[in-house]
């Protein structure tokens, strides 16, 4: 039982869609187990990556447990969904496992959301948003546009938190077998279908009661793609989706699953009432809510889970008894231990012949049937990549005292990829999200860099090319400086491709030239200077400040809630291009002189770095420029057209066996 229960997850809860008191017991409780609890998509608090200390007096619990000295709530799955919510450097180097959500099994394909009204200054703060306004998760189109791009944020996780496994969060539906396939020649380590039961109490009913499939029609779908592929091998399969007895674990196993997740169960196990009231910060027993009053009466404790868990883990070796198997693992991938039922009918009416999944006549002989490796590493690059060098460099430098800076310098191409990214990771492992001083770690380049060119660069580390970078300059900036310089004799033009700074946190990008499309989504505290962007930038703003010293696509500035955008407008098509739902735009002249003091050092300091004749002419004819200004901030929470508990009511009720597992 003790090595059953280590293939267990709880599923993807964040921090906001339940309690505090609610997540840190299910990470206390899987810690014991040995097992690994799922962060969710809402970042976790740097307190709980360290064990918890004996004194605790000024941390809030409930009444009902306190944790003990030693227990350690943190999550080893940290998720990184499509809103990027709270991902930083060091929250990623405390991972075991990276989980990328591309898909939830009761709302595919729809992300999460929190109403404004559960986002406390707590939740704000963890997730880099504003207190009182709604949260939602972009979609993933929003950097991800085909599996080239999945496989690229799985390549950036691997550079920045070497020693974690990443998995890919898979929906269970028509064609998943052939997305896996995908995913795991993109080098995830882990694929997770996830089915359309269980799920969250907070989605649209529609969604809850008609998306997805059940989890057996997607892992067997996926287990045979992969074998098809000559793929299963290389990566471990998850399921989760409504789990909730051992013969559901044991049929998983024998479908092709070597890990399984539960959710609700163990919402149940912690005292969830099932009221379906998740999104209403109404939670009688204080699961599902972040009202004070609420919380205290949360009656749950880590050692429900642990037993439960447990309980479950024994009950899976009777039934593994029961089938002749003496472990899971000899029952992985072995379906013709099962016998479809016959006469089965959907609750449409629809008759089912499942006889055909389970054929294996016409898979090739001889091929995996369950996980042969612990990694799914891409092949080495004869003579290594530029930034394993680096990455090198500076382990050595920072092991033999790093007091002197370390300067370096490189030529490179458009293979070289997440450039800085390993460098961030040693850093962040070490000193956290603070980094290092500044001045401390100064990276040259010259050429064309390839994909995510200064990815989760940290404060003290500085990078900067004279050249031009592809798409995701800057994906999760935590406090680095990013430099693009146009080559000698070179001006203006495109300098980077699409979605720069998503999901950044903190730093700063200078930039002598326009990039693409959605440059600062989710941005939450970086600062940049772009000479033009496509469209969609600053979607979803939460803090920072974004200077666009040209023209702009269309919808700029859409859902932004947070920070400040200056726009030189010398075309006067502006206002048509701007999203107005969340903001207002004035003209610079009629704003106070503050926020021109801080336009015009950003400027100065644009000019310096890049030598950019643009802002050199701008600052030049200041008074002509000035009146071409626009300045644009959010609408105050107040002022948010927000979701009230009683629409929330309307629109999600019913839908018996549904609780908050995730958002």
């Amino acid at each position: 039982a003790v090595d059953i229960v280590r293939r267990f997850t709880t599923q993807a809860m964040s921090h906001g869609s339940v309690s505090r008191e609610t997540h840190e017991s299910l990470a206390v409780a899987m810690n014991r187990l040995g097992a690994k609890s799922n962060s969710g998509e809402g970042g976790e608090d740097r307190a709980r990556f360290e064990p918890f200390a004996s004194d605790m007096e000024e941390r809030s619990f409930s009444e009902s447990w306190h944790p003990a000295a030693g227990d350690h709530a943190n999550s080893a799955i940290k998720q990184v969904a499509s809103g990027r919510f709270g991902v930083t450097p060091q929250y990623l180097a405390s991972a075991k496992e990276i989980e990328i959500k591309m898909a939830q099994g009761s709302k595919p394909g729809e992300g999460g959301q929190i109403p404004g009204f559960k986002v406390s200054a707590e939740i704000a703060a963890i997730r880099h948003a504003v207190p009182g306004v709604t949260l939602i998760s972009p979609p993933p189109h929003h950097d991800i546009y085909s599996i080239e791009d999945l496989a690229q944020l799985i390549y950036d996780l691997k550079r920045v938190s070497s020693g974690a496994r990443v998995g890919v969060k898979l929906v269970s539906s028509w064609g998943v077998g052939t997305i896996a396939a995908g995913v795991a020649k993109g080098y995830a380590d882990n694929i997770q279908v996830s089915g359309h039961d269980g799920g969250t109490g907070a989605s649209p009913l529609s969604s809850v009661k008609h998306s997805g499939q059940p989890w057996e029609l997607g892992l067997i779908d996926v287990q045979r793609a992969l074998i098809e592929n000559d793929l299963r091998g290389r990566v471990t399969l998850r399921v989760d989706g409504g789990l909730k007895t051992a013969r559901d674990v044991v049929i998983a196993a024998a479908l092709g699953a070597e890990e399984f997740g539960f959710g609700t169960t163990a919402l149940v196990a912690l005292g969830c009432a099932m009221l379906r009231q998740c999104h209403l910060n109404t939670c009688a027993v204080g699961i599902a809510t972040q009202d004070p009053e609420l919380r205290r009466r949360f009656a749950g404790h880590p050692d429900h889970v642990v037993r439960f868990f447990m309980y479950l883990a024994e009950s899976v070796r009777h039934e593994l008894a029961r089938v002749g198997a003496r472990s899971i693992s000899e029952l992985v991938g072995r379906w013709e231990h099962l016998r479809p039922r016959k006469g089965v009918t959907t609750p449409k009416g629809v008759s089912l012949d499942v006889a055909g999944l389970l054929d294996t006549r016409a898979l090739p002989k001889g091929r995996a049937r369950s996980s042969r490796q612990d990694r799914n590493h891409r092949p080495g690059r004869p003579g290594g990549t530029v930034d394993e060098a680096i990455a090198t460099a500076v382990a050595d430098w920072l092991e033999h005292g790093h007091e002197r800076p370390l300067s370096l310098r490189n030529v490179v191409s458009n293979r070289e990829r997440s450039l800085g990214a390993g460098a961030a990771g040693l850093i962040a492992a070490r000193y956290g999200d603070e980094g290092l001083p500044a001045g401390s770690l100064e990276l040259s380049f010259e050429g064309v860099a390839g994909q995510s060119f200064g990815a989760f660069a940290l404060p003290g580390m500085r990078l900067v090319l004279d050249g031009e970078a592809q798409d995701y300059v800057g994906k999760s900036l935590a406090g680095g400086e990013i430099v693009l310089r146009q080559p000698a004799g070179e001006v203006g033009g495109v300098i980077a491709g699409n979605t720069v700074l998503y999901g950044a946190t903190a730093g700063t990008l200078l930039a002598a030239g326009s990039v693409g499309e959605r440059v600062c989504v989710r941005n939450s505290g970086a600062t940049a200077v772009v000479e033009g962007c496509g469209d969609h930038a600053c979607e979803y703003m939460t803090g920072g400040t974004v200077v666009v010293l040209g023209p702009v696509g269309r919808n700029f500035a859409a859902g932004m809630s947070g920070g400040e955008a200056f726009v030189l407008d010398e075309t006067a098509a502006f206002e048509q291009r701007l999203n107005d739902g969340m903001v207002t735009a004035r003209r610079l002249a009629k704003v106070d002189g503050a926020a021109e003091e801080r336009l015009l050092a950003l400027l100065r300091r644009h000019a310096d770095a890049t030598g950019s004749r643009t802002a050199v002419d701008v600052l030049a004819h200041w008074p002509t420029s000035r009146a071409r200004f626009w300045y644009v901030t959010p609408l105050t929470a107040e002022h948010v057209p927000l979701v009230s508990p009683e629409v929330a009511a309307q629109s999600s009720a019913g839908a018996t066996g549904r609780t908050a597992t995730a958002d």
